[in-house]
């Protein structure tokens, strides 16, 4: 049997009316993301459905929006009995392969994200922090340059796939480490719109706060191994898992190695399930041969993955 693994979005691949179409055609997605509503405290489907974008846009609602999103998407694929050997999600998408792995539950998982958002918001100072995809260079050059910057700190956030890797620090740091990039042959170097450095040393506090977050939280063995962001290897255990969603805050997100990681265990079906096709297009970069990859967000796309998936096991 062909191997399969869910890959689930995270921050960037949010979008206004992200998850309407299911809360309108399927009382379980509707229950779910009502449910959200009620966790939150807030009309967290509001943001989602109607804007403004600028809202939708901030971290904490985000966050738990994109994890809504796609956790009702995961649903019907399930309805439908489509199943996965590994589950696998960039940064904030790992919560959301969490949920699908069975290590925690909707409830908490909504709110810790919502919470991992407000801490990340609050960690650095607006203006102060900035992040950058750097293209066309090689890892081990781009971090060798990281480290010889002098402006502060600056590090690899996102190693995503060959020639595509983001850098995160402070704002300064990162400036000086985009031109030093460009001046060593990098392709091009592109700024990113993001509320802080995230996957730096400036989320310690985030870290610290969300520590304590995590602390109050069940967290069950997964049923399905979930490949960490930190160390790129299929995860079961709770409290590991625990600790590498923690780690995950001020590392990198290992996501090339991750998906190697799994075409090494013989995954060839990747569907990329929630808002947007940021994760399948990754996937082309990294291996275009001998793997299939498919996107379910809606009712159409759900049940054509479904279809090729059945033709495919």
């Amino acid at each position: 049997m062909k191997k399969t693994a869910f890959l689930f979005p995270g921050q960037g691949s949010q979008y206004v009316g992200m998850g309407k179409q299911l809360y309108e055609s399927s009382a379980d997605a509707k229950r779910l993301l009502d449910r959200a509503d009620e966790v939150l405290g807030y009309s967290l489907t509001g943001l989602m459905f109607n804007g403004p974008e600028e809202e939708l846009k901030q971290t904490q609602h985000a966050q738990p929006a994109l994890l809504a999103a796609s956790i009702i998407a995961w649903k019907e694929l399930d309805k439908l009995g489509v199943t996965a050997d590994f589950t696998a999600g960039h940064s904030l998408g790992e919560y959301s392969a969490a949920v699908a792995s069975g290590v925690l539950s909707f409830d908490d998982a909504v709110q810790a994200v919502h919470q991992r958002g407000l801490f990340m918001e609050e960690a650095v100072p607006e203006g102060k922090g900035a992040m950058a995809a750097v293209m066309g260079m090689e890892r081990q050059a781009l971090e060798e340059l990281t480290r010889s910057i002098t402006a502060g700190n600056v590090q690899l956030a996102n190693i995503n796939a060959p020639g595509q890797i983001v850098i995160s620090g402070d704002k300064e740091a990162v400036e000086q480490a985009g031109e030093a990039a460009k001046e060593q042959g990098a392709k091009k170097v592109i700024p990113l719109s993001v509320s802080g450095p995230f996957h730096s040393k400036g989320m310690e506090p985030a870290k610290e706060k969300l520590t304590g977050v995590l602390a109050e939280i069940t967290f069950t063995d997964a049923e399905i191994p979930l490949v960490s962001n930190v160390s790129a290897d299929p995860v079961t255990n709770k409290d590991q898992i625990k600790s590498q969603l923690i780690e995950q805050v001020t590392s990198p997100v290992l996501w090339e190695d991750s998906m190697k990681k799994l075409i090494e265990e013989g995954t060839v079906s990747f569907i990329e399930v929630g808002p947007g096709k940021v994760l399948s297009g990754l996937m082309r970069r990294i291996q275009r041969r001998g793997i299939e990859v498919m996107a379910a967000e809606d009712t159409d796309t759900i049940n054509k993955a479904a279809d090729s998936w059945k033709g495919e096991v």
